[in-house]
């Protein structure tokens, strides 16, 4: 099906939440790019302004709407769209908002570019290719799978994001070449629950995807998001004998609270998770491991939050990222008893996020003297000192002042100082 082509037209594209919400963006804006639009950062310069919107909390929502009128301010003239998860949960609300022309839910984000060269009434051209229009970026988020079959008591995401779906592999493939032949120097495996990838493709798994992506592709370095401990085996961390891997677990905690996690139908206990952190820990030596906490949910009381906040120090995370709990309709967290005070809530939040930023400081700390590789990221364009900003392969965000080009650059760098929230640090 051929789709339109908006020669002179320009498109902002705004992203909320996941890095699965990250790895659409980059599509749409690849596509948008094929059918003739130019990219901009600025709504207010944009004939068309794309909100990709998260519904994961109540505060994601709110920040949607307050985008949305301020890209209205910004451009009275602008094709408003507001698509994602918040667009699939409550597509009327939306819909009925001044600032927006329109509302597509995540079934239908795939036809967006078409739609709105629709309405903008422009000529037909070639159909477009996915992948293609890969230029100017370092790090490429790839989706691999979608939808979640685990149902968490707090979670909306199996409504909004439906049933697990993977991606086959030479798809997979053939996107992350395409992404290289751009390019980009890392490419980051996201989706709602990549443990259980392949199991609707008979005779493939995570582990036999990341095989392939090895083999197959010259990508410098691959980054898997997200994994549940459970999903964690000797077996699959193997695979991070090969370099190309980066040493960076993200493994949702969501409570150190047995209790709580019983409440919130999760699948591990703390134990579990301790067995796992001390696995990845043992295999891959100075892997950052950063966690997910939920603060507030029903029935956490005093003794509940303190084994919560007990267990988070005793683990060490190089990083936590704190959320107070939202109530979400249509989530049966949303119907139980001890729903907590939101003045407590917000207390805890802060206590739990001082944790945070202890855990990040110490990881940093304990970083200093090594040396590490770094994909620095292109310079903004009003940047004009020598300062260029990167990430470690284990995820950490360091500086460097050279005076040479560093940006989409792989490097070694020698970790020597701490300055607040970053790590300076020397090229190799």
């Amino acid at each position: 099906m051929a789709e339109t082509r908006a020669a002179g037209k320009t498109v902002s594209i705004h992203t909320h939440g996941c890095k699965l919400n990250q790895a659409d963006s980059q599509v749409l804006a690849r596509q948008f790019q094929q059918a003739g639009f130019t990219v901009v950062n600025s709504p207010g310069k944009a004939d068309v302004v794309v909100l990709n919107s998260c519904t994961v909390t109540a505060t994601s929502d709110s920040k949607a709407r307050q985008y949305l009128r301020r890209a209205r301010r910004a451009n009275p003239d602008a094709l408003v769209i507001a698509t994602g998860c918040y667009a699939q949960r409550a597509k009327e609300d939306l819909s009925a908002m001044e600032a927006v022309s329109l509302v597509l839910d995540n079934r239908e984000k795939e036809a967006l570019v078409a739609t709105v060269a629709g309405h903008l009434k422009t000529t037909n051209a070639a159909p477009l290719e996915i992948g293609q229009g890969a230029q100017g970026r370092s790090r490429a988020m790839v989706k691999i799978q979608e939808g979640c079959d685990q149902v968490c008591a707090y979670c909306i995401v199996p409504k909004v994001r439906g049933r697990e779906r993977s991606i086959p592999p030479e798809q997979i493939i053939g996107e992350i070449n395409n992404w290289g032949a751009g390019g980009c120097h890392e490419a980051v495996l996201t989706g709602t629950q990549l443990g259980t990838y392949g199991h609707d493709l008979p005779g493939t798994d995570l582990k036999g995807l990341i095989r392939r992506v090895l083999a197959e592709t010259d990508i410098d370095r691959l980054r898997v998001s997200s994994l549940q401990p459970q999903e964690i085996t000797p077996d699959l961390l193997s695979l991070w004998d090969d370099k190309r891997l980066c040493p960076h677990f993200h493994i949702p905690l969501q409570s150190g609270s047995d209790t709580i996690l019983r409440a919130m139908r999760r699948r591990y206990d703390t134990e579990q998770f301790s067995q796992t952190v001390e696995l990845v820990r043992k295999t891959v030596p100075h892997a950052g491991i950063t966690a997910d906490i939920i603060v507030g949910f029903p029935g956490e009381g005093v003794r509940e939050f303190a084994e919560s906040y007990s267990f988070a120090l005793s683990t060490g995370f190089s990083d936590i990222h704190v959320f107070p709990y939202s109530i979400r309709p249509g989530t049966s967290a949303a119907y139980l008893d001890g729903q907590v005070d939101s003045a407590l809530k917000k207390e805890r939040t802060g206590e739990m996020l001082e944790l945070a930023a202890s855990c990040a400081s110490n990881f940093r700390r304990a970083s200093l003297g090594q040396t590490r590789p770094v994909l620095w990221e292109p310079r903004k364009a009003q940047e004009s000192t020598q300062w260029w900003s990167g990430l470690t392969d284990n995820y950490l965000r360091v500086r460097t002042q050279y005076d040479k080009d560093l940006g989409n650059v792989i490097t070694n760098a020698r970790l020597i100082a701490l300055d607040q929230d970053w790590l300076t640090s020397e090229v190799v």
